[in-house]
């Protein structure tokens, strides 16, 4: 899992996909890679995970390793710091609002801001050199591909601007500003597009259950319209030691979903169910050593 310098951890809910980008990050980290370890969940636990705190962004973790999570305040920051004064300033020349509420109308008026600045930040991160390794703990899957989605979509949605600003009866001085950005905003997005395709590895954490196999498929079609690749599978709790007769049930139940996840051509990587919550260093490490198949 080391193709690329950006690895993407997706999955749905409660798969252990944050664990997982935890335990691959942290052996980057100990490898003498300096690595960034990021979550983009609105509900984000890698905090917990590595049992780490602080008000400094990114939190140092250990020697190599730093950990951030961004959220919907981070994004808004973001947005205000690259664009926002330059926008309301002109568009504040034609209806009276403050800046604030200004903030929260156009970030919810322009379908995937939020998620396009996100994908912007760690691409800015990537082309600074400060990591070596990044490693991405994304939303749950849904909301994973509805982000992978929207530089296209932010793109196709601002073609049609440059006309309808052009029509709006305020002076040129004005206007010429806000094309300008328009323009800057569907370059961004292309920008990003590129990066998403060329320079992010996706793997995908999954368990052997049911429900987790049968959206296997919608995924791999998700993925393949907009042109992304999965490159590995994670099948995360698969039971290696069956000594009771309820874990040889269960353990046989999981093989035929196992069969059925491998069936579909991508390379697996298998990580045991452990006895104990994954929580810490030393039990990130144990993750780890399955991942990277020397445990």
């Amino acid at each position: 899992m080391i193709e690329k310098p950006v690895l993407m951890f997706g999955g749905k809910g409660g798969v252990g996909k944050t664990t997982c980008a935890g335990a691959t990050a942290l052996r980057f980290a100990q490898s003498g890679s300096k690595t960034l370890i990021i979550s983009t969940d609105p509900t984000p636990s890698l905090s917990d995970i590595f049992e780490v705190s602080g008000d400094q962004k990114p939190v140092k973790v250990t020697e190599n390793l730093d950990l951030a999570e961004l959220g919907i305040a981070e994004v808004k920051e973001m947005w205000n710091k690259k664009f926002g004064r330059q926008v309301y300033e002109v568009f504040s020349s034609f209806v009276a609002i403050e800046y604030g509420e200004f903030v929260d109308f156009i970030t919810t008026i322009l379908p995937g801001l939020q998620e396009e600045f996100m994908v912007d930040y760690i691409k800015g991160i990537a082309e600074s050199g400060a990591y070596k390794r990044i490693v991405w703990d994304t939303a749950p899957l849904g909301q994973t591909i509805h982000l992978l989605k929207m530089p296209e979509m932010l793109r196709e949605h601002l073609k049609p601007a440059p006309k309808i600003y052009s029509r709006l009866k305020i002076g040129s001085h004005s206007k010429r500003p806000i094309l300008k950005i328009l323009e800057e905003w569907s370059e961004i997005s292309a920008q990003d597009m590129e990066f998403l395709k060329a320079r992010v590895e996706f793997n995908l954490v999954t368990i052997p259950e049911a429900l987790a196999v049968r959206q296997l498929d919608g995924v791999f079609s998700e993925f393949a319209e907009h042109g992304f690749r999965l490159s590995h599978i994670v099948i995360n709790n698969v039971i290696t030691e069956a000594d009771s007769d309820f874990l040889r049930a269960k353990s046989a139940e999981q093989q035929g979903y196992i069969k059925l996840i491998r069936s579909k051509g991508l390379e697996t990587i298998d990580v045991p169910l452990f006895p104990h919550e994954i929580r810490g260093v030393k039990r990130l490490e144990q993750v780890g050593k399955a991942l990277f198949g020397d445990g």
